[in-house]
């Protein structure tokens, strides 16, 4: 029990009103209900930093159903007297570990500083229930590009038979869309005992941190997006915006080749280069598909000089995913977007504007794939695309670069336009994640997430 003392002489207006105060503040600092606990312990792997795990429904649909456990890591503010709160991070994918990326030094040391950082991995990767779907039934892919119907008939059984048996492997491959996650997000949050909080994502983690911020706007004292998702986006924008990207920075790749002698191809027709390198490239075992994947995650990484000696040489290198990614596509990416095809004639209409928009790469490798993944799929997704509502939130920092192919620029300059009062910095440059791009991209982070938002847009 509370009890409430007022001097007598104090007036019943003031006495009521200061009761109504002094309750209401009671009720800010009292814990939440039902809020879980998380035992804590060093992390096997790296002592200094806490490692535990929080307790979600299944289906949060059916809170007294079932129950999973969600992977959750922490590392404690390094200056503890000046500590601001937690800033949770989430690496993206999916499939990235957030538990892992959180164990990492990767905010700034003045952000760690005043943070504890938080990850947890989402439910079904990594250590929160990891779907594996079957390598031997996913790769008996007959093909993701299908030339003719049969091709398309084939394509979809395919996908169908590997999710029907990736679904009875994994018992919680019906429960991991981002919107499912923004609200394990939640149950984190409050088995902290923070109020608000603050947010760090890259790419695929940047639709986690808009769907906390729709759900649980009021919750958020800050929130940074680096690589941003736009989820508003349809079919076809899905694929022709990364596709008009692709072509766009491969642009912007040649005017760099013949502007700077690091470039292994200066003074030379790079396309020109480009066309021969996919000739070669079956002639030395790499073969064009695996080239064109190469050079797409080139173009990603903004690593041209890399490029250029790979074009040059047609080396033997070897793509590296997300753990769980291929599975995910299936359980996550295909219910998170609207990819659906209801005959071949609408893929191929699809896909020929496709290489239209991005003739030299021969299309988008990951906007592709990930759309073909859903060939077969006829019921709608459980999360689906809409623009995004965060009025409830503080406004957010966008971060992109000019020539992302992952992610475009378009993609979040709509987002900017769709999240009211949000502050939008770009690295006029390529890459994919632009933070420690260079001094004024990490600054306009470190600044926001310390407490002092960018006064106006800016170019870095």
């Amino acid at each position: 029990m509370v009890r409430l003392w007022f001097p007598l002489t104090l007036g019943d207006t003031m006495r009521t009103l200061l009761v109504t105060v002094l309750a209401a503040s009671l009720l800010v600092v009292a814990p939440e209900a039902g809020a879980a606990t998380i035992a804590w312990q060093p992390c096997p792997d790296q002592p200094a930093a806490e490692c535990g795990a929080v307790s979600v429904p299944l289906d949060w649909a059916d809170p007294h159903g079932p129950r999973v456990d969600l992977a959750v890591s922490r590392v404690r503010a390094t200056d503890p007297a000046r500590r601001i709160g937690v800033v949770f991070v989430d690496a993206g994918g999916p499939g990235g570990s957030g538990a892992e990326f959180a164990r990492a030094p990767y905010l700034s040391p003045d952000v760690r500083a005043r943070f504890d950082v938080v990850g947890f991995d989402q439910l079904g990767t990594n250590n929160s229930s990891a779907i594996r779907c079957s390598p031997e039934l996913m790769a008996g892919n007959p093909g993701d590009d299908p030339a003719d119907e049969a091709g398309f008939a084939a394509l979809a059984r395919h996908n169908l038979a590997v999710r029907e048996d990736c679904r009875a492997r994994n018992p919680v491959f019906d429960h991991v869309d981002t919107a499912r996650s923004a609200r394990d997000l939640d149950a984190v949050r409050k088995a902290l005992g923070e109020r608000r909080i603050s947010f760090y994502g890259i790419s695929y983690g940047t639709l986690l941190g808009q769907q906390y911020a729709e759900l649980f706007g009021a919750r958020v004292r800050s929130m940074v997006l680096d690589g941003v998702i736009d989820h508003s986006a349809d079919r076809r924008r899905f694929v022709l915006d990364r596709a008009l990207a692709v072509e766009e920075s491969f642009g912007a790749f040649v005017a760099w080749c013949a502007d700077n002698t690091t470039c292994a191809l200066h003074g030379q027709d790079v396309h020109a280069a480009w066309e021969k390198a996919l000739l070669a490239a079956d002639e030395v075992g790499l073969g064009q598909r695996e080239l064109i994947d190469w050079a797409f995650f080139e173009l990603r990484g903004g690593t041209w000089e890399s490029l250029a000696s790979l074009i040059t040489q047609v080396g033997g290198a070897r793509l590296a995913f997300e753990p769980n990614y291929p599975s995910l596509r299936y359980a996550v990416v295909c219910q998170d977007f609207a990819l659906r095809f209801k005959d071949f004639g609408e893929y191929r209409a699809l896909r020929q504007a496709e290489l239209d928009a991005a003739p030299t790469l021969r299309g988008t490798p990951i906007g592709h794939e990930e759309a073909a993944t859903c060939v077969g799929y006829t019921d709608r997704p459980t999360n689906p695309p809409h623009r995004l509502d965060v009025a409830d939130a503080p406004p957010l920092l966008l971060l992109t670069s000019r020539y992302d192919v992952a992610t475009p620029y378009l993609w979040a300059r709509n987002v900017h336009r769709q999240a009211k009062g949000s502050h939008l910095v770009t690295l006029d440059g390529p890459g994919h994640g632009v933070y420690h791009a260079n001094a004024c991209t990490e600054a306009a982070v470190d600044s926001y997430l310390l407490g002092t938002a960018p006064a106006h847009d800016r170019t870095c």
